[in-house]
């Protein structure tokens, strides 16, 4: 027997023993340790464990509900497929918002980091292309639209973020973590969201010399407590988790935003390890009588015999509309995207600690607008 063969057969018995204790019912099922599941994980992205079983694992755990120690357990693993860099900045903010993409409402969220980069904030964000179940417009789609490169390396994304004039770039999963990437063919096919959902978010691949922060989103309440332990567990040194549209960092502009955060200078209540509150949009001049951008009817719908089901629109034309109507924010036209990009950046500044009154950090991100240095930062990053 060689040494893969050898290889194969071990993780042939660790899927089986994993799926029996984890996919036995909400009351027989038995949970993992930490190291069983990073185990278990490593075989997924290698490629070692058989499909059947790692759609039935993956399913699973999601169904069991996974434990501290088995999140923990599959961060591990993400991180050790990682190819992780050091930006030569004293602070860099990430960005993530859900890697399966929006599809009911216009993505304005990438325009906050031109703005971040114009306000002297270094930021990236990273996602995917396309994602299920929803597959709808992404960071990467609206980068292509816009006649940029989503792919660039993690080294080259470090320094274009160092770059005193650039300072932003995204980064995608097929390039940080390639290993995580080749799952997703096998996540579309098993429908609901795996315990990959959660924590791909938070994969740490690019930190600063001083300070890395995260910003992302969340919609279930539940998923607080998770975010804040899985942050602080992977090293960011802060976390502002947004109740945002469809998941994502940007709040709907109806009500007030409702935030999570940890960090330095963060007070929160003993015994509480974040935290939480709401931010009145009338102190920074953006409550609106919208949600966020609705995406018009008359757009082109997604062709059912090339399209990945579950796509709702022509992924092509809903990214060209994001593209043309986020250059417009930034070129200085008023409407939901701007708010978006002034929004996304004040909260960021504020949270780490850039400005230390909102209302001023709004102020500051029109002017960064106003100038059109968000604008030369934007084409500077392409």
């Amino acid at each position: 027997m060689n040494d893969n063969t050898a290889y194969q057969v071990a993780d042939a018995e660790l899927m089986r023993s994993a799926i029996q204790r984890v996919a036995t019912g909400p009351e027989l099922s038995k949970n993992l340790s930490r190291e069983e599941t990073r185990s278990v994980m490593h075989a997924l992205l290698d490629g070692s464990a058989d499909p059947v079983q790692a759609g039935v694992y993956l399913i699973g755990l999601r169904m069991k509900r996974e434990t501290e120690d088995e999140l923990k357990g599959v961060m591990d693993a993400l991180q050790d497929r990682t190819e992780v860099l050091q930006a030569s900045v004293d602070d860099v903010v990430a960005i993530a918002d859900p890697y399966n993409g929006f599809n009911r409402t216009l993505q304005g969220s990438l325009f906050v980091l031109p703005v971040l980069a114009a306000c002297g904030v270094s930021a990236y964000s990273h996602g995917v292309e396309l994602g299920g179940p929803k597959f709808g417009v992404t960071h990467h789609t609206v980068i292509k639209a816009l006649g940029g490169d989503p792919l660039r390396s993690t080294k080259t994304v470090a320094e274009r973020i160092a770059d005193p004039a650039i300072g932003w770039g995204y980064l995608d999963q097929r390039i940080m973590c390639p290993a995580l990437h080749q799952l997703n063919e096998l996540r579309a096919r098993i429908v609901k969201r795996p315990v990959l959902s959660t924590t791909e978010v938070l994969v740490f691949p690019i930190k600063a010399k001083r300070q890395t922060h995260l910003i992302t989103g969340y919609v279930h309440k539940p998923y607080r407590d998770t975010y804040c332990m899985l942050a602080r567990h992977v090293g960011y040194d802060s976390l502002l988790l947004v109740r945002g549209t469809e998941g994502g960092i940007i709040p709907s502009f109806r009500a007030p935003a409702h935030v999570i955060r940890y960090g330095d200078g963060v007070e929160h209540n003993e015994g509480v390890t974040y935290q939480e509150l709401d931010l009145e949009l009338t102190n920074m001049n953006l409550l609106r009588d919208y949600r966020a951008a609705d995406i018009p009817d008359d757009l082109p719908l997604a062709k059912k015999d090339v399209s990945p089901v579950g796509m709702k629109w022509d992924i092509d034309a809903l990214s060209a509309l994001c593209a043309d109507q986020g250059r417009e924010a930034l070129s200085g036209k008023n409407g939901p995207l701007q708010d978006a990009a002034v929004l996304g950046a004040a909260l960021v500044m504020w949270h780490t600690g850039k400005e230390k009154d909102i209302a001023m950090a709004a102020d500051k991100a029109r002017a960064a607008i106003a100038s059109g240095e968000a604008m030369e930062r934007l084409k500077a990053g392409l």
